[in-house]
Parts: C-alpha cells; structure tokens; sequence
C-alpha cells in the first residue's frame, strides 16, 4: 500500500468530497487496510482559471509545487490534485520526483475501453481555453465537443455563483448545457470540474454523465490499494 498527498483548497468542498470518494472506493473491511492520506488543504492558492485567462498575473504554479512538495517530505508517495483546471501545469507536475495522477490521461484511457468515440466538455474557462482535455482525448482517439459560449456562461455560474459561493444549484442550467453538448452528438457528458462532481455527488445529473474526480479517484485507490468491483463503471 502506497501512501496519498492531496493538494486540497482548490476548492476546499471538492477536497473534502475527493477524500470521500477515495475512501468509499477502496477495498478495506478494516480501518487498517484504508490508504495513509496526507493532506494539505491551502485555499488562498491563486485562481486557476483567472490566471490562465490573463485576468490575473497571480501564478498559482509555486503554491502548488511548495505543496505537492511539503506532502512528499512528510511521507506522501503518490500525488493527487483534486482541480481539473491546476492540470493545466502538467509539465512541472510531471517532474515532481512522485507519481502525479493525470485525471484527463486516465479518463481518456476509461473512454477508449468503453469505446466512447465522443465526449462532451464541461469544465471552467481556463480549462476549456487552454485545449488540454480536448487534445488529451484527441490522442487517444475521442472527439471533444464543449459548450456554446452562452452555455459556458451558464457552467461557469454553475461553478462559481452556485458551487463555490454555497448557493442552490440551477439544475436548469445544468441541463440545458447538458442537452446541448448531447445535441452535437456527444456520447458521454465529462464533469471536468471538481465543482461539477459536488453537483453530481448532491444531485440526479442524469444519463450518460462521467464524473472526472470519480476517475481521479479510482485511478488514484488504485495505485495506492484496491480497488472495490463496484467502481468499475463509473458512467451514469
């Protein structure tokens, strides 16, 4: 067994929920057998999505390497980021002298074993400008489509008026987007936002709905411990 550091605050609900899914996940009839967590929850990292729009010239990247490194001097052996956006600055997580668990590498690789051929986005801004999930699941083989820009307006409030802000969800909007991205022939919905799985987690999402942090999640236990059968599938 394998112990995990998690990179938590960004946001701090999704740490929380991440923590849960892990948890729930793994196979263990004993405390003793669960994985050995670490975790460093640190909210006032910078704004992903901001600093990747030019909105802000607050780099996140330092924040989160002190982190990913803090966890890795206190035991951590793997490393998990519960942020799709954070993803962003893969090149330097990739040379962290742990495993970085790649949530859009490891739903692209579940995608092409279920033989999705494709896949609707919905995720924040940064995430959907900077093309990293679209060419992620491009290299293996799966189309991305993402939202119109009135329908990215709508994900975004989903995220940060609703979610982030702790207030009632618009499932109306949820759906409408949803509906959309259907409407170009996806074949599968990705929550590719941590605060679009605490939806997910509180709310009926529907058909044909794949939650990332679930992937994050499974791929993470199953590097650290095993896995429960259940969560072999993981598409609503």
């Amino acid at each position: 067994m394998k112990k995990l550091g998690i990179v938590g605050g960004l946001g701090p609900m999704a740490t929380v929920y991440f923590m849960e899914l892990v948890t729930d996940m793994t196979a263990a009839d004993v405390d003793q057998k669960h994985i050995e967590i670490y975790v460093h929850s640190r909210p006032g990292i910078p704004d992903r999505t901001k600093y990747i729009l030019g909105e802000s010239d607050e780099n996140p990247l330092p924040m989160i390497l002190d982190v990913c490194n803090g966890l890795i001097r206190d035991g951590a052996e793997v490393i998990a980021i519960p942020c799709i956006t954070a993803h962003y600055f893969q090149d330097e997580l990739f040379k962290l002298p742990k495993p970085f668990v790649h949530s859009l590498v490891e739903t692209a690789l579940y995608l092409k074993e279920r033989g999705v051929k494709k896949a609707g986005l919905m995720a924040t801004d940064g995430t959907i400008k900077s093309g990293l999930f679209q060419k992620t699941l491009e290299e293996h083989g799966i189309e991305c489509v993402v939202p119109s820009q009135k329908g990215q307006k709508k994900v975004m409030s989903l995220i940060y008026d609703d979610v982030k802000a702790g207030n009632p969800i618009n499932m109306d909007a949820f759906f409408a987007v949803k509906n959309e991205l259907f409407d170009m022939d996806a074949e599968v919905i990705l929550l590719g936002c941590t605060e679009l799985s605490v939806i997910k987690r509180d709310n009926n999402v529907g058909a044909k709905v794949l939650d990332v942090m679930e992937v994050l999640a499974r791929a993470t236990v199953k590097q650290c411990a095993s896995l429960k059968k259940e969560y072999d599938n993981l598409i609503t």
